[in-house]
């Protein structure tokens, strides 16, 4: 708050300031349309707009665009046709690296599964068992077909560096149930997607609403044990910052950079007393680690069903918004521009337990119904080779799916022609996503927006429509 605001709450006796902390830790219990007081302070409305079906938002990160035609969206023409041209078939676009190959099958064969008949591949045969709790979107288009660009795409809302996040955007909207984690935060597993940590950022909103990348393991964070050889030395250092601080904002007024980090400085006090215990899966049944993978072979799958229960427990303390970036395995991301059968079952086989045994936690502690979970890459794959064995980005069609608070679970959304190439029912962009994300939050797309550079702007911009076909 600015120092007007303040003398004006001890105008009225420091008991106010108390009642502010009191009443700024229990903002999530006012019901829709009531004035919160950081609103009348001049701040944004941190509750929803409407009834929420969320509390929480998972967000499993595909880095590098799996393939729809082998995961989601079988098409047996490609079967039929495998090893002819594709240029006798359909108009084919330019590519990334435009080494147009042969038709190429799926490796992989598809079962249906579950009562709604869901086909998946053998690719994810654990998520396989969950498909009545899934919509599937199959027909998501991208305007980029770079991965930079179609990352800040995804999780900006515009292909270009600089905008906030999803994950701040929410937080800006909600704030957090928790104050003594971050309301938004990226679970490292290994692999900075292209475009960097940009795709975190807070942008023009205040730094305050950062994603803060922590790690699925012993030492979550740096410095998250203090280094001071007691309370009283670390308390004096910090009094010391906090004067520096003020003394500095005495002089420059409000700037979000100095304020921001006198947050983060009291936020960073406090992880340290509820990041370990967070962090700490010892207390964890060995039932609920073997559901996650964690007696898997496989040094990734471990790795991501830690990362995926370390989700978990961070829905259970009322953090807004957790994404999970992929793990580094030898194929690297889900990029497979050669050796498509190789990468695609490493990557499908370090997170496809882990996420099946997340989704059946959730539903298992009864908090399925108020977490929404988003599995989604940046663009597809080609239905044609590039080179021999591998294929090239395709933003004309991928497959993504969404499950758990304010979903239909079971249901199919959208269709792509024979090949998977083109988007032919119920195209539907980004925007729409981060519009029924927004939506089954309790906040209307349209009026989260906030004025900069002499407009208000919001993470839909001018676009978006909730995809109402989806949900529950």
């Amino acid at each position: 708050m600015t120092r007007r605001e303040m003398l004006s709450l001890c105008r009225n006796g420091f008991g106010s300031l108390a009642f502010m902390g009191l009443a700024g830790a229990s903002l999530a219990s006012c019901k829709p349309g009531e004035q919160m007081m950081g609103e009348a302070l001049g701040g944004i409305q941190a509750i929803p707009h409407y009834a929420p079906k969320a509390k929480s938002v998972i967000f499993l990160y595909m880095d590098g665009g799996v393939s729809q035609v082998d995961s989601f969206d079988p098409k047996p023409r490609l079967d039929r046709e495998h090893g002819e041209n594709p240029y006798d078939k359909f108009k084919v676009d330019n590519t990334q690296f435009n080494n147009i190959g042969k038709i190429l099958k799926s490796h992989w064969s598809f079962k249906q599964y579950g009562e709604c008949g869901m086909p998946v591949s053998e690719l994810f045969p654990h998520i396989a068992t969950c498909v009545d709790d899934l919509a599937l979107v199959r027909s998501m288009v991208s305007q980029f077909p770079e991965h930079t660009n179609a990352n800040y795409f995804l999780h900006t809302g515009i292909g270009i560096q600089g905008r906030p996040s999803m994950g701040a955007w929410v937080t800006y909207g909600l704030g957090t149930d928790n104050e003594d984690l971050p309301g938004y935060v990226v679970i490292d597993g290994g692999l900075t997607p292209p475009g960097g940590l940009d795709n975190f950022n807070s942008g023009f909103l205040p730094a305050s609403y950062q994603g803060s990348v922590i790690r699925a393991a012993d030492q979550p964070l740096a410095n998250i044990k203090p280094l001071e050889e007691t309370t009283e030395r670390q308390m004096n250092k910090l009094a010391l910052l906090n004067r520096m601080d003020q003394s500095l904002l005495g002089k420059v007024g409000e700037a979000d950079l100095i304020e921001s980090s006198i947050a983060n400085y009291e936020l960073a006090f406090r992880m340290q007393a509820s990041v370990p215990e967070m962090a700490d899966l010892s207390n964890e049944t060995e039932a609920t680690k073997k559901l996650y993978g964690f007696d898997s072979p496989s040094e990734h799958t471990r790795g991501y069903a830690a990362q995926c229960l370390l989700a978990r427990r961070l829905v259970e303390r009322g953090v807004r918004f957790i994404e999970l970036t992929c793990p580094r395995v030898k194929a690297d991301r889900w990029d497979q521009h050669s050796n498509l059968k190789q990468g695609h079952e490493l990557n499908a086989f370090a997170v496809d337990q882990p996420i099946a045994g997340l989704i059946k936690d959730l539903k298992a502690r009864g908090l399925f119904e108020q977490t929404l979970i988003v599995w989604a890459g940046e663009f597809g794959r080609t239905p044609f080779a590039q080179g021999v064995d591998g294929r090239d980005h395709n933003p004309s069609a991928f497959s993504i799916w969404l499950a758990g608070a304010g979903i239909k679970g079971g249901t199919i959304y959208g269709a792509t022609d024979e090949y998977g190439y083109r988007v032919v029912e119920n195209p539907r962009s980004i925007h729409d996503l981060h519009a029924t994300m927004l939506h089954l939050l309790g906040v209307d797309h349209y009026k989260l927006t906030y004025h900069f550079g002499g407009r208000d702007i919001r993470l839909t911009d001018v676009h978006g429509h909730v995809i109402q076909e989806i949900l529950a």
